[in-house]
This record gives C-alpha cells, structure tokens and sequence, in this order.
C-alpha cells in the first residue's frame, strides 16, 4: 500500500521536472528534448528504470536526464541557468498547490490526504535537492553558468571528481545535514504562502 501511494507523487514530481527543462529549451530555441520525446506527461519517456527502482528503496535515485544543447541558446549562459531553475521551480510551484489543495480547501478524505501529502513532500524534496551544486545535478549547472570562462571549463572538466563528493555524501547521510536546513526553510516559507492565501481567501 505505501508503495501505491508513493508512485502517484513520485511520477508527479519527475515527470513534470524533467517536463519542464524541456519546454524551457524549446522555449529558448533548443529543439533537442522536443526532437528526442521528451515534452511528453508520459512517465515512461522519463524514468530510468534501476534510477526509479533506487529511490522507491533508498529514497535516493534519478531519472533520464532531458538533453539539452546549449549551443542552440541564445544567450548560452543565461539559458543554461533558466532551463537548470525550471524544473526545480516547477516542483516548488506542485508543493505550493498541493498545501493550497490539503490546507486550505481541506481533504478529508484520508487516502487522498495522504497521496497529496506525499507528493507534496516529493516535489520539495527534488527541487532542493537539485539545487545543490554538485553535478549532475541543476544547481552545478546553474554554478558553472555564473563562473568566468576559464573557471567554468575547468568546474566542467573535473566535475567527474565533484559528482563522487555528492556520492559519498549520500552513502554515508551526511546529505542531510545539508538538506534539512534549506527543506526547513522551505517549509516556513512555504508555510508564510499558505497563511496568507488563507487571510485573502477567508478575510482571517
């Protein structure tokens, strides 16, 4: 039964982050996701098979990445960093809506609470956790876009060696002494949104 509930959050939260990178690179002039199938809700055009597996076990795992050419941006970047933030941003946008949807509209029913919750929790989960500057997450892009040229090809070129910092992080949980605070802000700020969609919506 839990695994029921998790799969519905979980394909939300991968689905529309790959979702939105694509769109944002098409939107700035890359047609290489839209070309490879990747606008698409279907889940199975995002999942890598062993990357779902992994974290429906280990609540750690990955999905296909979009591909992306940034030589088809205008601004290479300037892009980069938009198409990097989209889909963090898009998950951050699913957890505002579904407080909006438990809390303030209220569910009572109690598998759909769950469900929504669980989503909700996902969808915070992945777009934190992409934002950390070690590749191959978005926020080592969004870094590597804001450093000079030559501090950018060489982030780029040992990036390798970063991407074993993340992993060893993650074996030996010290992730979360990273992970817990920014989730924690998060949440207030994500708790400061709702209080004041409740005082526009019930005058309190």
């Amino acid at each position: 039964m839990n695994l029921i509930y998790n799969l519905p959050g979980l394909f939300i939260a991968i689905v529309f982050h790959e979702l939105a990178h694509g769109y944002m690179a098409y939107v700035l002039g890359d047609n290489t996701a839209k070309n490879a199938g990747r606008l698409s809700l279907n889940p199975l055009k995002h999942l890598d098979p062993i990357g779902f597996i992994c974290l429906l076990i280990f609540r750690f795992g990955w999905a296909k990445p979009v591909p992306i050419n940034p030589l088809n941006f205008k601004n290479r970047k300037r892009d980069t960093i938009l198409v990097s933030l989209a889909g963090p941003f898009v998950n951050f946008l699913i957890a505002i809506l579904m407080s909006v949807i438990v809390f303030i509209i209220d569910i009572s029913n109690p598998i759909l609470r769950k469900i929504l919750l669980i989503t909700l929790w996902y969808n915070i989960m992945l777009g934190v956790f992409n934002l950390l500057p070690f590749p191959p997450l978005d926020g080592s892009k969004i870094l590597a876009s804001l450093l000079p040229g030559k501090l950018e090809y060489n982030f780029y070129r040992y990036e390798r060696y970063l991407y074993i910092i993340l992993v060893i992080l993650i074996w030996t949980k010290s992730i979360d002494k990273i992970l817990n605070p920014i989730i924690s802000y998060v949440l207030d700020v994500l708790n400061i949104i709702l209080n004041y969609l409740w005082s526009v919506i019930y005058g309190v």
